[in-house]
């Protein structure tokens, strides 16, 4: 069976531990660790960009070689089982299926069961936005905008890149995603030394992000939602979105469910408006956010069979 596959399960069974010793967490504190030492605020703004590109370097080096090390040991133990669980254990801490819909699904309980206030407060853990005057329609599209656009970041470009080049490729876009996640932010601090990470993570994604909008409307028809919406309001309005790539999937997430995602947010008191994407045609409740879930499962199973087969077919896959 595909490592992928396995990952895959282990991440449904057990989901993704909270552990100081996870590889994404020990990825954040290397990160932070050399921002300490690289990052200087009376640095031209040159020297901050060349500053920001060597931390990046550094980073996917460390963690593409970790893992590598990490495989070599495992091939050492001359165990079968050890050298099959290895793999798809280290792949299972790079993809976060499970831990997406556990909070979508936290989020949605408190909603139905009428406590706006918790909703509000947990919705807050998963996105920047200020969340404590938001309306239940307003709660509902943060968790739909934040499920579909972490659909990529999350389960489908880690996946790809274990695709195309093993667990230490998929651990090194990991360490990508994390970097712009920590230091990918146009304010005054990160706008330079934070570039070349901000970069990277719109070219890592820039595939992935797109073959995901595809599968979404193929998972859109077998879910007998609108996949015809789904298509439409991808290609109209995936490039509105702010970012190059997470428009593919929130857009064909709105045209699917027959809503309309974006409008106006408030960071820390400040408005910031979003352009619109979809139409509504549904009023945002907490349905929506199920079946965002479903529409991110059914898209990671077709994205590992599609894989599989291709390897197949070629019959030089990972397995």
């Amino acid at each position: 069976m595909s490592t992928a596959i396995v990952a895959f399960f282990i991440d449904c069974l057990i989901g993704d531990p909270r552990s100081r010793l996870h590889p994404v967490v020990l990825i954040g504190k290397w990160i932070a660790l050399l921002e300490k030492w690289l990052y200087c605020p009376e640095d031209s703004d040159r020297r901050k960009f060349l500053s920001g590109l060597l931390l990046m370097i550094i980073v996917l080096a460390t963690a593409y070689e970790a893992v590598e090390g990490i495989l070599f040991l495992s091939l050492l133990s001359g165990n079968s089982y050890v050298i099959a669980a290895i793999p798809a254990l280290l792949l299972s801490f790079a993809i976060a299926p499970r831990n997406l819909a556990e909070a979508g699904l936290e989020i949605r309980r408190y909603l139905l069961s009428g406590d706006l206030d918790q909703a509000r407060f947990k919705v807050g853990w998963i996105v920047g936005r200020d969340t404590d005057k938001l309306t239940v329609s307003e709660v509902t599209r943060a968790t739909v905008e934040t499920i579909s656009e972490n659909i990529v970041d999350g389960v489908i470009s880690p996946l790809f890149f274990f695709y195309l080049g093993g667990v230490p490729l998929a651990m090194a876009y990991r360490a990508a995603n994390t970097m712009d996640s920590m230091i990918g932010y146009k304010n005054d601090k990160y706008l330079y030394f934070g570039r070349a990470a901000a970069l990277a993570d719109d070219v890592w994604n820039y595939i992935p992000a797109r073959l995901t909008g595809l599968l979404l409307v193929a998972a859109a028809w077998l879910m007998r939602l609108d996949w015809r919406a789904a298509w439409r309001i991808m290609r109209r309005d995936a490039k509105k979105h702010p970012s190059p790539n997470g428009g593919y999937t929130e857009a064909t997430v709105a045209g699917a469910l027959g809503v309309r995602l974006g409008g106006l947010n408030y960071y820390f008191g400040q408005p910031s408006f979003r352009t619109y994407m979809g139409d509504a045609i549904h009023e945002l409740g907490p349905k929506h956010i199920k079946q965002s879930i479903w529409l991110m499962y059914t898209v990671t199973v077709l994205f590992l069979g599609l894989a599989s087969a291709v390897c197949w077919r070629l019959n030089g896959g990972i397995s």
